[in-house]
C-alpha cells in the first residue's frame, strides 16, 4: 500500500491546535448553539423550561451536563419539522430516515449547514488519505439517507471527481470499478465484501484493481474485517462515523497515517460519554454511551443527543482533536442470552478467525421451549464449502463463542452465497423470539 500520510501544511489549522484553542473555540460555539436552540425552537425551549436551565447557565463546558438529553424518539413525537429552529423555507434540504420501526425521523439543512457538512467530509477523505483529482467511487445509498448525498458534496468540495453510482447493482459495481479506475470508494463495510465476492466470481485479482483507499462507515465493523480488505484489496481501508441527527456521515473520521480510531471534528460536534443506565458523565477514556451537542448546525440543533453507539474518547494523535474508538456496538441492540450480553461485532470477530468462513453472517434470536436461543447463520468459504467441512467449522466457530463469550449457540454454517447480501447496510441480527 503507498504512503498517503498528508503534508501538515495543507490541513485546517483547527485541526492541529492546541486543546486550549479548541476548548475556547467549543464554548463560543456552544453558547451560540444553546441559546439558538432556546430562541428558535419551540421543542428545546420547553425542554430546557422543564429541566429548569437556561441558556445562560452555560459558563463553561462542564456546565453542558446541567441541559437535558435529545432521543431518537423525541423526532418521531414531533415528525416531521417540529424540532427545527428555522422556518421551513430556510432549509434547503431534508433526509430521513426510512421509518421501518414507527415513524421516520426526519432532519434538514440550512445553505450553511450544507456548506459546513461538505467541508467536514472533504476534511474527511483528505484524512482518509483522499486528495483533489482523485475519482471517487460512491457507493453509499442516494436519497433520504444521508450517506450518498453526503459524501457526493464533500468529495465535490475537495475537487474529486465523483461517480455517483449508489448502491446496489454488484456486477455494475465491478464493471465501473475497473473502466474507471477511481483512487478511493466510499460503501459500507458489508458491501465491500459483496464486490470482493464479485471480483472473485469473475476471476479477477482485486490487488490489482485502482483503489487505494476505502473510506467505510455506516455500520459496526472491526479490525478483523480491515485486515481482509485491506489484503483482498492492496489498500487501505479507514473508518468514517456519522449519524443523520447529529449531520450525517464526517461527523468523526480515522486517518489513514493511523488507523488508530475516529477523530472527532469537535469545531463542530461537542463529544460526552455517559453511564447509559445512569446517565453520568464519565472522564475520557472510560467505555459508554457516546452523546453529542451541535456546534453550529442551525435548521437543526441537537443538544446531548444520545447515539446509543457504546465507544469510549482518548486524546488525539494525528490530529489535536479527541479519537473515538471504533463503535463497539449499541446500547440499545445488546443482545442479553441468559444474562450474557452480545455484540454482533464479538460474533463477526470469531468467525473471521475461522478460515473456513467468509465474513457474511447473521444472528437469529429463536426462543427454544422457555430459553432463548442464539443461531449463527455463517457462509462457508469456496474452499471449504464440503459438507465435511462445513461441519467441522461449525464446531469450530461454536467452540470460539462458548469460550471467549461463555453462550452455547446453534451454528449453520451456509454454502457459498447461502447468506442474504445487503446493498446498504447489514441486517445483522433478527429477532424470531414470540412476541410477548
Amino acid at each position: 500500500m503507498i504512503d498517503l500520510t498528508p503534508d501538515r501544511e495543507t490541513l485546517d489549522p483547527i485541526e492541529i491546535a492546541s486543546r486550549d484553542e479548541i476548548s475556547a473555540l467549543q464554548e463560543k460555539r456552544l453558547t451560540w448553539s444553546l441559546n439558538h436552540a432556546y430562541a428558535n425552537s419551540t421543542f428545546f425551549r420547553k425542554r430546557f423550561d422543564e429541566r429548569g436551565v437556561h441558556p445562560d447557565d452555560f459558563k463553561s463546558l462542564a456546565d453542558l451536563a446541567k441541559f437535558p438529553f435529545t432521543v431518537k424518539q423525541h423526532l418521531r413525537d414531533t415528525y416531521p419539522f417540529g424540532m427545527f429552529a428555522t422556518k421551513r423555507e430556510e432549509l434547503v434540504r431534508i433526509h430521513g430516515s426510512s421509518g421501518t420501526t414507527g415513524k421516520p425521523t426526519v432532519v434538514g439543512y440550512t445553505a450553511n449547514d450544507i456548506s459546513h457538512w461538505s467541508d467536514l467530509i472533504a476534511r474527511s477523505i483528505r484524512a482518509a488519505g483522499g486528495r483533489k483529482g482523485n475519482i471517487l467511487h460512491n457507493a453509499y445509498g442516494y436519497g433520504l439517507f444521508t450517506g450518498g448525498l453526503g459524501a457526493h458534496y464533500g468529495a465535490e468540495r475537495l475537487g474529486c471527481t465523483v461517480v455517483p453510482i449508489s448502491g446496489g447493482m454488484t456486477e455494475r459495481q465491478v464493471t465501473l470499478i475497473e473502466d474507471f479506475a477511481p483512487d478511493i470508494i466510499m460503501v459500507t463495510p458489508s458491501y465491500m465484501l459483496s464486490i470482493l465476492d464479485e471480483y472473485r466470481r469473475r476471476g479477477l485479482d482485486p490487488r490489482q484493481s485502482s483503489l487505494k483507499v476505502g473510506i467505510f462507515g455506516a455500520e459496526p465493523w472491526t479490525n478483523s474485517m480491515r485486515e481482509e480488505i485491506e489484503q483482498a484489496f492492496d489498500m487501505h481501508a479507514v473508518d468514517i462515523y456519522g449519524l443523520s441527527e447529529i449531520m450525517g456521515p464526517g461527523v468523526a473520521q480515522e486517518c489513514v497515517e493511523t488507523k488508530d480510531g475516529l477523530h472527532v471534528w469537535e469545531d463542530h460536534f461537542y463529544p460526552e460519554i455517559i453511564d447509559p443506565v445512569t446517565e453520568e458523565v464519565l472522564p475520557d477514556g472510560e467505555m459508554g454511551e457516546l452523546v453529542f451537542t451541535t456546534l453550529t448546525k442551525e435548521g437543526l440543533p441537537m443538544v446531548r443527543y444520545r447515539t446509543r453507539d457504546l465507544t469510549r474518547i482518548l486524546p488525539g494523535t494525528a490530529r489535536s482533536m479527541r479519537r473515538i474508538e471504533k463503535i463497539t456496538g449499541r446500547s440499545d441492540d445488546m443482545i442479553i442470552l441468559r444474562g450474557v450480553n452480545v455484540f454482533p461485532t464479538q460474533i463477526e470477530e470469531l468467525i473471521l478467525k475461522c478460515d473456513g468462513l467468509s465474513a457474511h453472517f447473521q444472528i437469529e434470536l429463536v426462543r427454544t421451549g422457555r430459553m432463548d436461543a442464539m443461531v449463527v447463520h455463517a457462509e462457508a468459504a469456496p474452499e471449504h464449502s464440503s459438507s465435511e467441512a462445513r461441519a467441522a467449522t461449525a464446531r469450530e466457530l461454536a467452540h470460539h463463542i462458548k469460550s471467549t463469550i461463555g453462550i452455547s449457540s446453534k451454528i449453520e454454517v451456509h454454502e457459498p452465497g447461502g447468506v442474504d447480501r445487503s446493498a446498504g447496510k447489514a441486517k445483522r441480527v433478527v429477532d424470531n423470539r414470540p412476541k410477548e
